[in-house]
């Protein structure tokens, strides 16, 4: 890649200047304070996404062997089965629609093969009458492409049909050195409403490999590399996928399209997606095996807080229908499609409908789960127990209930215990349960034992008496906080994802790593890194976890007072600063702390909100820190 080199020219020159008035004159201005009010929302807001979007996806039934009739079917079977009257209302192509890029003019060309429709009196090719009939039928229409000069087929199935054809340059059909002029066309001219952006044209092509020395490929330094943060420039990569974003923007003037930011949890996207993309995937390509569902879940499920109406987690589409979610394992095809929907995961169906029996139409079709998914607030479940064997998701929905799931994470039977105390709930008060599948309805106080069978997921709607009776834990509205500096200063590989074997790897390799950045990053109801609460000898089962050094918007919506116990969090490591806490509304200060040592006692913060829009949360050491300690914001809530 050719960097900038304007910095890189300052310090030369200055390298031959003499004498301080030269250095002076050369010094650079101060970073902006980062810990500083805004008094805006700063997590995403553009495009069309305030809810996870829904619909159907080419790649895990098709791959590369895409066609317009294999489309259109899948359109119309969503139409006729009521699935688009139920919120499917995307329809994507993915890879291997293209022939070749044109040369000299570097227009794409479709491979009119497959999609006869798209071929031109005039010589040309444009989608323009298929995205004309998509939406004709009530859908939208989603488009693939690579933020690097290749495609992921290209670059990791050789073997796939549908390549594209031609010179090297002809068959760089991503869009690098052409994202104006490819969004522009596929936006503007051909009419999509979606574009799923690929990395994978930024790894695998190094000066040395074969794919380069053969000279198949042009070379394209690697910037990515999937198994280390230390080895990828997480900076480039977010300018290349902002780049595309400023020109979605130029070329969508209503607004009405859907970013989907596909590096597969790499470059430490947990930390920049939210500001920048529609949906973002967080792990690698799932598959349609148990180990790899629940790898991919949990690249989503310790992040609430990086999720909110506009910017969604996305651990990759459904793979309902296939191999251990087929037919002969409903069981485990009710868990994936439950999960997906309870964390907020776009629901994109990757299934051939033409072939799909009733009993798959019927999970898809599950309205009950589906308004799980799709619930205004905005919020993705939080983990209420988090374990290796049993994982409890608790979800707060727009009308004040709570969507619970309880997931057996294992192959044997199990037994589990929902608490009241789980659902934030009165233990002495009726909690009423709504079963999502079976439509079953059953009433407890305090607990309730439940029997799993190996794989299975019980999702309810829950019903009781708010523990907070007059306001609501900043801890069950993840989707109003953004954690717009979270502390984190070295992104880290977060070790509680489940490490399942990688399909097109197995164990060709010294090991499985924790691969995902966001290892330190906040949490609701957890410190960064998985421990309970704790401010000395005070443990807090809600509440917000998160490094000094951080700020946290949060989003008032007519409560009048916040409320919380800070402090420094007792799996602190470093101790050497004290942490100052304070609460700003509308980018005013409203209270402030003085600083608080490691060890020291918990200290109550009120500040009076009412009429504020925007509150921020920022705790502050005196000196900036390599590595920040936790904090805690033990009982953080609005009320009346």
């Amino acid at each position: 890649m050719k960097k900038s080199s304007s910095l890189n020219g300052l310090g030369k020159w200055a390298a031959r200047l003499c004498g301080a008035a030269a250095l002076i004159a050369l010094a650079v201005p101060a970073a902006a304070d980062t810990l500083s009010p805004t008094g805006r929302w700063t997590a995403y807001s553009r495009g069309a996404a305030q809810l996870p979007p829904m619909g159907w996806n080419s790649w895990n039934a098709f791959a590369t062997d895409i066609d317009e009739e294999k489309l259109l079917a899948s359109a119309q079977i969503i139409i006729d089965s009521g699935l688009a009257k139920k919120g499917f209302r995307y329809i994507d192509i993915d890879d291997g629609w293209w022939l070749r890029r044109n040369q000299p003019d570097g227009r794409m060309v479709i491979r009119t093969a497959n999609f006869p429709s798209a071929a031109m009196p005039d010589g040309s090719t444009s989608f323009r009458p298929l995205t004309d009939r998509l939406h004709a039928m009530g859908f939208k229409a989603g488009i693939y492409s690579d933020v690097g000069r290749n495609s992921c087929g290209q670059i990791y199935g050789p073997d796939l049909p549908n390549q594209p054809q031609g010179s090297i340059a002809e068959r760089e059909v991503g869009l690098y050195g052409h994202v104006d002029q490819d969004i522009k066309l596929y936006f503007a001219d051909w009419g999509f409403d979606l574009i799923k952006v690929d990395g994978c044209g930024l790894r695998g092509l190094g000066e040395t490999t074969e794919k380069v020395t053969s000279g198949r490929f042009r070379a394209f330094t690697p910037i990515v590399d999937s198994d280390s943060l230390g080895r990828t420039d997480v900076a480039a990569v977010r300018k290349l996928y902002t780049e595309v974003g400023d020109a979605l923007a130029r070329h969508n003037p209503d607004n009405d399209f859907i970013f989907s930011i596909c590096i597969w949890g790499a470059a430490d996207v947990r930390s920049w997606a939210k500001d920048l993309g529609s949906i973002s995937r967080t792990s690698e390509d799932i598959s349609p095996n148990w180990s790899r569902m629940l790898h991919n879940l949990d690249s989503t499920a310790r992040r609430p807080l990086y999720a909110h109406p506009g910017s969604w987690n996305d651990p990759d589409m459904l793979f309902v229908g296939s191999g251990e979610f087929d037919t002969d394992h409903l069981t485990e095809a009710r868990s994936h499609f439950s999960l997906w929907a309870i964390v907020n995961s776009p629901l994109m169906i990757g299934y051939d409908l033409r072939k799909a029996p009733k009993a798959l139409m019927d999970i898809f079709g599950n309205e009950r789960v589906i308004a799980l998914n799709q619930d205004p607030a905005g919020n993705q479940a939080v983990l209420a127990f988090d374990s290796g064997d049993v994982s409890i998701f608790v979800k707060t929905l727009a009308n004040g209930e709570k969507g619970v799931a309880i997931l057996n994470r294992t192959s044997a039977p199990i037994e589990a215990t929902l608490m009241a105390e789980h659902l934030k709930f009165l233990a002495d008060a009726d909690v009423d349960l709504t079963n999502l599948w079976s439509n079953e309805r059953l009433r407890f106080k305090g607990q309730q034992k439940f029997k799993l069978a190996g794989r299975e997921t019980l999702v309810f709607t829950a019903r009781g008496t708010r523990r907070l009776a007059d306001g609501i834990y900043l801890s069950e509205q993840p989707g109003s906080v953004n954690p717009a500096v979270d502390g984190v200063t070295v992104p880290e590989a977060e070790p509680l994802v489940h490490r399942a074997l990688l399909p097109w790897q197995n164990t060709r390799a010294t090991r499985e790593p924790p691969r995902y950045g966001g290892w330190g990053g906040a949490q609701a109801d957890s410190s960064p890194y998985g421990q309970q609460l704790t401010i000395g000898d005070k443990r807090f089962d809600t509440g917000l976890g998160v490094l000094a050094n951080s700020r946290l918007e949060v989003r008032n919506a007519g409560y009048g007072r916040f409320t919380a116990t800070v402090g420094v969090d007792v799996s602190a490591r470093d101790r050497s600063q004290p942490v100052s806490f304070a609460v700003y509304g509308d980018g005013k200060l409203l209270t402030k702390t003085k600083p608080i040592k490691f060890g020291d006692a918990p200290v109550a913060v009120t500040a009076d909100v009412r009429g504020v829009k925007l509150v921020e949360l920022v705790a502050r050491t005196p000196r900036p820190m390599r590595f920040s300690d936790p904090v805690v914001w033990g009982d953080a809530a609005f009320q009346r």
